[in-house]
């Protein structure tokens, strides 16, 4: 089993900055591939980007391209979520996922799933 617990969240302005955590417990995080995903009030939750298990790939959905960056550290067994030029479309609860070895993009590919933390977007 893997517990994932996410951490960042917050309140921003359009255009700021924020850094999401995902930090694992109960297993070495450097056999997954770990996703990110948001969902907003009233829309199913939507796929963010991903970064496989080395490190190497990283792919994100175009309305994040160029402003959000994935990252790992496998040493602290966390995963973070840059997030810059932040816009109010971007508020959501935003979540992290593991997957074993392999990367997905749909909801149903990962394994397991954080509780969530909100990033509000204001303007």
């Amino acid at each position: 089993q893997v517990q994932l617990v996410e951490s960042g969240g917050g309140l921003v302005q359009v255009g700021g900055s924020l850094r999401l955590s995902c930090a694992a417990s109960g297993r070495a995080l450097s056999s997954y591939s770990m996703g990110w995903f948001r969902q907003a009030p009233g829309k199913e939750r939507e796929f963010v980007g991903f970064i496989n298990s080395s490190g190497g790939t990283t792919y994100y959905a175009d309305s994040v391209k160029g402003r959000f960056t994935i990252s790992r550290d496998d040493a602290k067994n966390t995963v973070y979520l840059q997030m810059n030029n932040l816009k109010p479309e971007d508020t959501a609860v935003y979540y992290c996922a593991a997957k074993i070895w392999k990367t997905g993009v749909k909801t149903y590919d990962y394994d397991y799933w954080g509780q969530g933390t909100q990033v509000t977007v204001s303007s």
